[in-house]
């Protein structure tokens, strides 16, 4: 496994935009609109949480992927590119946590 595989994941979400609604769930979900992407998003991220309150690791490795996908697709369909939210977390990298929070104006947690 490396980042190939996102950016691979990237690169196909991306290309959906071009495919038939009918042969491809990510062209549904970019038709629908980013509101409905991100609904799905929040989803997602509540099934992933229940599968890590729940204990089961397998429960949490597909719900976590659920939620990465679901995630990319909503980047998308709001014109986000991926490398700028990577861009975003290498800016973050060796800095802590409470410092960056702090920086954005937000409460440490």
């Amino acid at each position: 496994m490396s980042d190939d595989t996102l950016s691979l994941l990237v690169a196909t979400i991306r290309q959906r935009w071009t495919a038939d609604a009918d042969a491809s769930y990510t062209k549904t979900l970019l038709d629908a609109g980013t509101a409905m992407c991100a609904q799905k998003f929040g989803e997602e991220a509540v099934e992933t949480v229940i599968a890590a309150m729940s204990e089961d690791s397998g429960a949490l490795k597909a719900e976590a992927a659920d939620a990465i996908y679901h995630l990319l697709v909503l980047l998308e369909s709001a014109g986000v590119d991926f490398n700028d939210v990577l861009a975003e977390l290498e800016g973050r990298t060796g800095q802590s946590g409470h410092a960056e929070k702090a920086a954005r104006g937000g409460k440490a947690g």
